[in-house]
């Protein structure tokens, strides 16, 4: 029998379908007309997608106009549901980055010389290479080369590749993902499954703590899960972060990445094969090889500085106003070279979701004992940064913060028999989620595509690190999904389509909003499960 308080939420969302109004406003741009359903509706997810993939809000870029009629987009809608503003009175959560952009990329080259003859790599074509550290100029000058396998120190793992090597002065190259992905072991991390020990970030921020004075990391197809034409045209362009000053961590001055055929020419002028070292960095108890070779690199950057907004908006709860459940969006978008700049499938699919929420919310009886805060952050694109500074400046402390719920990517091709957890088996969250979708005749099954490292390129990663559970799912029709090549990769889809079928929208909406108003209502905090990859603090609520 189903749990009472599970089919009276449902019933609450469904019945909202018999009330929606006729919309007033225009198909393609913004309203102060539209009217809304107080439930989660097809016709009102359809309406926001819609506003916020209009040519109105000029791609929903960060700076400039663009940034400015998308926040205010968010907040006219945030106001007419009637939430308050969830920064001190304010919308907008200020959210600083450094922007680099490397100069005259065309003329810098990657010298490496070995005992068996030197070479000059050219950018673009067999490298890429940039500073991490916000200096105009970077240099290195003959540094010596470690191979350190994949770069990682994993105490969890019994895996270190850096014990016993002195990196001061030196340059690393590293591989991508990590030692199960390449053999496929689930003994080993999480085997085919991608870890944060496979992350790019993860690479440069270790070699960073090592000491090291450089690191270039080898790019696979297959194990980066994108082409080098993705890389090249990232390091090309400008590179956006967070300021030092806010993560206080050493960032690397140098850093870069070699195509696999450049990695083969510099161990050949090292005189070591690069595949059979790639082989053995695979196995357990491998540790750093020093390299007979050197490289040196000097170039120019310029560096700038900026703001962009996270809006933010809250519910207050009824008893205990003090904790509360976070549903996250991002709101930002960046246009494929050569596609118009709408984004709907990417992110206005999840803004749409994360306003129905918040407008199921707004009138759920009784109201919820939690606060509930929607954030819809920035930045995301370009490195999660919103949600990054959000979690290091939270406008609830993360000590009670129940769960983040984050929206991104939702569906548009119809309903679907489950929902796949990316991240699944993580925390009690999906438990939560199952009780949802059973309520729903739907099934949760673990992330098909684990592959792909989902997980890592959204915004509850930031949530996660810092200790909060975290639930991120995808609709996952059937197992056969999982065939597909393109499965899980974001689709550059832009101008909303009206012959699109958002039910299945609608139904993992409603299944989200089912999962946060059960937290919202409870007292205990959901948990991370015994051997997950994160853990509550003894500082939070809960423990």
């Amino acid at each position: 029998m189903r749990r009472p308080w599970m089919m009276s939420l449902l019933c609450i969302a469904l019945c909202a379908c018999q009330h929606h109004q006729t919309n007033n406003g225009t198909a393609d741009a913004p309203s102060s007309d539209v009217h809304f359903s107080p439930g989660i509706v097809v016709e009102d997810v359809a309406q926001h997608m819609k506003a916020l993939s209009s040519d109105e809000l000029l791609g929903r870029t960060v700076g400039g106009e663009a940034e400015k009629r998308t926040t205010q987009y968010l907040v006219q809608q945030f106001t007419r549901i009637g939430l308050t503003p969830g920064n001190a009175g304010s919308w907008l959560e200020t959210v600083p980055y450094v922007a680099t952009t490397l100069q005259h990329p065309e003329q810098v080259t990657l010298t490496v010389d070995g005992q068996n003859g030197s070479d000059a790599l050219g950018f673009g074509k067999d490298m890429v290479v940039g500073t991490l550290a916000e200096q105009p100029h970077a240099s290195l000058d003959a540094s010596p080369l470690v191979f350190a396998g994949y770069g990682i120190d994993a105490q969890g793992e019994q895996w270190n590749d850096y014990e016993g090597v002195d990196l001061k002065g030196k340059t690393v190259i590293i591989l991508v993902n990590d030692p199960g992905w390449a053999n496929q072991d689930p003994k080993l991390f999480r085997g085919h499954e991608f870890t944060y020990f496979g992350r790019w970030t993860y690479k440069f921020e270790e070699a960073a703590r090592k000491g090291a004075a450089a690191a270039f990391i080898v790019h696979d197809a297959d194990g980066a899960g994108y082409p080098w034409a993705v890389v090249q045209n990232a390091w090309t362009s400008a590179r956006l972060d967070l300021p030092m000053s806010e993560e206080g961590s050493r960032r690397l001055p140098v850093a870069g990445w070699l195509t696999t055929e450049a990695a083969r020419q510099v161990f050949a002028h090292a005189g070591v094969d690069f595949d059979a070292l790639k082989k053995q960095a695979a196995e357990r108890g491998f540790h750093a090889v020093p390299l007979h070779s050197t490289f040196s690199v000097a170039f120019d950057s310029t560096i700038g500085h900026g703001e962009s907004h996270n809006v933010v908006a809250r519910l207050d709860g009824s008893k205990h106003a003090d904790e509360a459940v976070v549903y996250s969006a991002h709101w930002d978008h960046i246009a494929p070279a050569g596609e118009a700049p709408h984004g709907t499938t990417d992110n206005a699919t999840g803004l749409a979701g994360l306003l129905e929420i918040a407008e199921a919310f707004a009138h759920r009886a009784p109201k919820p004992h939690r606060s509930v805060l929607f954030i819809a952050t920035t930045l995301d694109e370009t490195g999660l940064i919103g949600a990054r500074y959000y979690v290091r400046h939270p406008l609830v402390p993360l000590s009670h913060t129940v769960a983040d719920i984050n929206l991104d990517l939702l569906p548009t091709d119809g309903p679907a028999s489950a929902l796949a957890v990316i991240g699944f088996g993580q925390s009690q969250l999906d438990d939560y989620l199952t009780d949802a979708a059973h309520a729903q005749r739907r099934a949760v099954t673990p992330d098909v595509a684990p592959e792909k490292g989902l997980f890592f390129r959204s915004d509850q990663l930031s949530f996660a690190r810092a200790g909060v559970p975290v639930l991120y799912v995808r609709s996952a029709a059937t197992l056969a999904d999982a065939e597909a090549p393109d499965y899980g990769v974001p689709s550059s889809l832009d101008r909303f389509n009206p012959r699109w079928n958002l039910t299945g929208t609608v139904d993992d909406v409603r299944a989200l909003f089912m999962v946060g108003s059960r937290l919202s209502m409870e007292d205990s905090y959901p948990q991370w499960k015994p051997g997950s990859d994160y853990q509550r603090p003894q500082s939070m609520r809960g423990l």
